[in-house]
């Protein structure tokens, strides 16, 4: 069964942006290749072609999920349903349902998604890439249209993470019209409402789109509040059929009443019980942007993206174990002061690619080259004296115990290859230079000044070979292998304690991806399947040592190692048809075996190998499976997503600990039921009931922010969404 829109998201993907927005009177004729697309609208994960604008991605995994294909919670974002279909996906559940996306691959730390590089139509939205590369901007999911996720194997084109690049694609305008409305609204359990509105259209060459969003939760948790809001705006104008310019700036920003952790006993008593109610988290996050989009000639494409990462991070909390409680003191009356940080965000990045298809001979290839700038300034001030209030208020009564500056320059040049040889093979080599230096500057009121002034250089050669098989037109073996590369970050040198010093001789963590997989598709199904190894080196931790005066003191350096290895599989097909009804499924499941080498830890005052000792929340197994029922425009998918047991610490502590930090957490099931109606061309209703069975359960006991200990998850919950397009 061939899908007309399927055959629009192809060409989509294969076609420039000059060509989509190509002005009739200046078109010329041109005598094309025959493209046959042949699509199933029970495949629902679609490779990425070759190549991908200026991007080539022969040879790697990666995966396209159209949100308007699946059934899932979109107003929640709720990622085990959005990213069911990736393999291994860990989903960290942190600053409440529908804030932000925390996930991870391969065995990777989930905070804030900052293994991965985080984009949002080809613009770079970690906050410091050097500094603190988490994501904390968070546009709404109503407002995309597809995500693509690539592998580590193919990051010497868009930057060094081990985790590969995450792309969320925003709608595109009408074109078809002068004035285009659409508006998405949702109701839902704990006083969830939501609503999105968005204008598009096009005036001559010139085409427009934004929208304005607005979102409040009462929380699953008490004192778990959320109120979020975002606005978008993009522009394109297209010069001619071969130069386009495209101008965006999105905003996010939401205040989240922070509960605090519980210990085991008082999860299993209480799921949603609160330990803290005057803690409260805000990002604020700008991200402008500007492209150049020229198709040279027919063989040659220069595309040119500057773009900002602006804004905010703040926080207002007690910040301590789940025992310690936060209540007015008996004499006075009033609460103690909170802790107020405040991180400030000015990251810069200018980058130019050119794209050049030849032929030598017999052989025809596509290079790709570019240059990279990356000037960063973090302005991170930490432990100021809050006031005794209990609402969201940042004012301080007593300067910042922290008052840091962590600036770095970072300039980055790549080139690679793709290397057609004959009709099957495709060969892919790659290289990458950084060349950069991150310095911090500042003061700590209990750290002696001298020592605190850090350089850090980073300066390396990545290198890279992918390359593929094509056994026929519906079969593939791929495969590859690229180093990886990680910064030390801001967290990791600062020393939390008088006791504590910084290693002037910090490495940044280095290694590499390596998988080697086989693809097929066939009439209404799909298989990839890989195999993967991730070295992960110079992991950063604590140690304990000794001092010229025989005094022992903690160095923040690097511990050790660790590796990753494992197997992922998605299967999704046709089932069965009969009358009119189309039964689908798939399967989207990970075995992994990620362990710590040569590192070692301090507890209790002594350095501790943990050689063989499982990584932090890195499960064994995990598996996705859902069934879909689809009958002419409604559709039921029934999903059950199970994750294995993870442990907190490199230690693997093995009994919880009384403060809920430290232990194991627990493998846990979860049964989702999603349903879409599309009601004539206009009207589309979604519905959600997440966690069916109300299981109570966690991700993962954090080690830093949100605080240590036990978060509950959400429960048994529904959602109701109405949407209309005009």
């Amino acid at each position: 069964m061939q899908s007309i829109v399927q055959l629009l998201v192809a060409v989509s993907l294969l076609a420039g942006p000059c060509m989509a927005q190509a002005q009739t009177d200046t078109l010329r004729t041109k005598t094309l290749d025959t493209l046959e697309v042949t699509a199933n609208r029970n495949r629902v994960t679609l490779p990425l072609p070759d190549v991908h604008g200026t991007y080539l991605l022969a040879g790697r995994r990666s995966e396209v999920i159209r949100l308007a294909d699946i059934d899932a919670d979109i107003a929640q974002k709720n990622p085990r349903q959005l990213l069911a279909r990736i393999p291994g996906l860990f989903v960290y559940d942190m600053d409440g349902t529908g804030n932000q996306l925390n996930v991870a691959t391969r065995g990777l730390d989930p905070h804030r998604s900052w293994e991965m590089n985080l984009r949002q139509n080809g613009i770079i939205t970690n906050s410091d890439m050097y500094g603190y590369p988490a994501s904390h901007y968070s546009p709404p999911t109503e407002s995309i249209e597809r995500i693509e996720l690539v592998r580590g194997t193919a990051s010497l084109q868009y930057g060094a993470q081990f985790g590969g690049m995450l792309n969320y694609i925003t709608k595109q305008a009408d074109t078809t019209r002068r004035i285009g409305f659409e508006t998405i609204n949702s109701i839902g359990s704990f006083g969830t409402r939501s609503t999105y509105n968005a204008l598009s259209g096009r005036v001559g060459r010139l085409t427009y789109y934004g929208y304005a969003y607005w979102r409040h939760s009462d929380g699953y948790r008490d004192n778990s509040r959320s109120d979020a809001q975002a606005q978008f705006a993009r522009l394109h104008y297209q010069v001619n059929t071969r130069l386009g310019l495209t101008a965006e700036v999105g905003h996010s920003r939401y205040v989240y009443q922070i509960p605090g952790p519980l210990t085991d006993s008082m999860f299993r008593a209480n799921p949603r019980q609160a330990t803290r109610s005057r803690n409260f988290f805000n990002p604020s996050i700008w991200v402008p942007s500007f492209r150049l989009d020229w198709q040279l000639t027919p063989q040659t494409r220069l595309q040119w993206v500057t773009s900002a990462v602006l804004g905010d991070r703040n926080s207002v909390q007690i910040d301590a174990f789940a025992t310690v409680s936060d209540l007015p003191d008996p004499v006075t009356g009033q609460y103690r002061q909170r802790q107020v940080d405040i991180d400030n965000f000015n990251s810069y990045t200018s980058e130019a690619r050119l794209l050049q298809q030849f032929r030598v001979g017999s052989l025809a290839g596509t290079l790709v080259a570019g240059v990279q700038w990356m000037h960063n300034d973090l302005h991170r001030r930490q432990l100021g004296k809050g006031t005794t209030g209990s609402d969201f208020d940042l004012s301080l009564t007593a300067p910042f115990a922290r008052d840091l500056w962590y600036h770095t320059r970072n300039g980055a040049a790549f080139v690679e290859g793709q290397l057609r040889v004959g009709r099957r093979l495709t060969l892919s080599p790659g290289v990458r230079v950084e060349d950069g230096e991150t310095q911090l500057r500042g003061s700590i009121s209990y750290y002696d000044a001298a020592e605190l002034p850090t350089n850090i250089s980073h300066r390396f050669a990545l290198l890279g070979l992918n390359g593929q098989y094509r056994l026929n037109d519906r079969m593939r073996l791929y495969g590859g292998w690229s180093q990886a590369y990680r910064p030390v970050l801001f967290k990791d040198i600062i020393p939390t304690s008088v006791y504590e010093r910084i290693d002037k001789n910090l490495r940044d963590a280095t290694g590499y991806n390596a998988e080697l997989g086989l693809e097929t598709h066939w009439s209404g199904g799909h298989l990839n399947i890989s195999l993967f190894e991730l070295l992960y080196r110079n992991r950063m931790g604590t140690l304990v040592l000794m001092d010229d005066n025989n005094q022992p003191y903690t160095l923040r350096t690097n511990i050790g190692d660790s590796r990753n290895q494992g197997i992922e599989v998605l299967l999704e097909g046709q089932l069965a048809r009969w009358k009119g009804l189309n039964l689908s499924g798939f399967t989207s499941t990970s075995f992994l075996d990620a362990r710590y080498t040569n590192a070692r830890v301090s507890v209790n005052g002594e350095n501790v190998s943990v050689n063989g000792n499982r990584v932090e929340s890195a499960p064994q197994i995990t598996s996705r499976n859902g069934l879909t029922l689809r009958y002419r425009t409604a559709s039921l998918t029934v999903q059950y997503s199970y994750v294995g047991m993870t442990y907190a610490d490199a230690l693997n502590t093995p009994v919880p600990s009384a403060n809920g930090a430290k232990g194991p957490v627990p493998a846990y099931g979860l049964l989702d039921l999603n349903a879409t109606w599309r009601v004539g061309t206009h009207l589309t209703l979604r519905g959600s009931i997440n966690n069916l069975t109300n299981e109570s359960y966690f991700t993962k006991r954090p080690t830093f922010y949100p605080g240590p200990g036990v978060w509950s998850s959400d429960g048994r919950n529904a959602m109701l969404s109405v949407g209309y397009r005009l």
